[in-house]
């Protein structure tokens, strides 16, 4: 491929296209006269979006990267860009994460038909969500909820919200807000409500270790605090092994030089919810993250990954 041109790969949801777009967008204002294009690439997660099954069952996050990541292994693509939140802790050989712009809300967002809060919903309203997380922490918050599988994309949740096939769903906050639809939250849950996955708000840069052209053009694109961020959180991951059978969560904040990182793991019906938070200087956010993760599982954190993961 000529000197001048990247093909970027990426999902074709509208969230995903809008991801590729902005990045895209910033490449070409960072390197005047790019030529940027896309190729959209479908993943065993799209595919089963309707399917009777849940992503769970069939190797976890991996379902929306593995043949974006395959199309870059063989040169089809130079570049892609993901949600970091969908991104396994480990890559393939020959890959990297290389950039990732500044953080967008990473909070969780709840869109209800009646626009009420959480603890308004009535007793016993249904609540769509496909990520055990939220289910562990909904249930730890109201227990006198009904969560309810629900998958798709954004519109997709919205739609059901609406129509009324749910009460209200969970949903990102930064996916909303990046494709017009922040008007439709009811509220922003707090950091310390729920507390966000892995990477959650943050998007990924993935290109091929070796090829230093494209890991150069992407290097403008990097937001400091961001990567630190990214560096205790996705170290936390790691180090716990989780997939996508646990809920797990860890979120990160720089603030003047410190970095704090709050994460949790627990059980899908909340019988059991490990909490732990801990800070120290920003250049030591790996250490952080492993350190972090460590004292969870020593709190029995090891048990439960144990007996979900198998």
């Amino acid at each position: 491929m000529s000197a001048g041109r990247v093909v970027i790969g990426t999902r074709g949801s509208a969230l995903a296209r809008w991801q590729a777009d902005h990045v895209a967008e910033e490449l070409r204002r960072a390197h005047p006269g790019l030529l940027v294009e896309q190729q959209i690439i479908v993943t065993e997660g799209d595919r089963f979006q309707s399917g009777p099954m849940v992503a769970t069952a069939f190797g976890g996050k991996g379902l929306w990267v593995k043949e974006i990541e395959a199309a870059l292994l063989d040169g089809r693509v130079d570049l892609a860009v993901h949600s970091l939140k969908d991104v396994p802790a480990e890559l393939p050989a020959g890959l990297a994460l290389v950039a990732f712009p500044r953080r967008a809300d990473p909070r969780d967002a709840l869109v209800s038909r009646d626009g009420s809060t959480l603890d308004r919903l009535v007793s016993g309203a249904r609540v769509g969500t496909s990520s055990l997380r939220r289910v562990c922490q909904l249930r730890a918050a109201r227990p006198d909820l009904r969560t309810e599988v629900m998958r798709g994309n954004v519109d997709t949740r919205l739609r059901k919200v609406a129509e009324g096939i749910v009460d209200a769903a969970v949903l990102a906050c930064a996916g909303l807000d990046r494709l017009g639809f922040g008007d439709r939250i009811a509220e922003r849950l707090a950091l310390d409500r729920m507390v966000p996955s892995v990477g959650q708000g943050v998007l990924a840069l993935e290109a091929r270790v070796q090829d230093t052209r494209v890991v150069g053009l992407c290097a403008p694109l990097a937001d400091e605090e961001t990567t630190a961020a990214v560096a205790a959180e996705r170290a936390l991951l790691g180090r716990l092994g989780a997939g996508c059978r646990t809920p797990v969560a860890g979120h990160a904040v720089v603030s003047g030089g410190r970095i704090t990182l709050h994460a949790l793991v627990g059980r899908p019906d909340a019988s059991t919810i490990l909490r732990e938070r801990m800070d120290g200087p920003v250049g030591d956010a790996v250490t952080l993250g492993v350190t972090v993760a460590e004292r969870l599982l020593a709190q029995g954190g090891d048990r439960i990954l144990a007996e979900l993961e198998g």
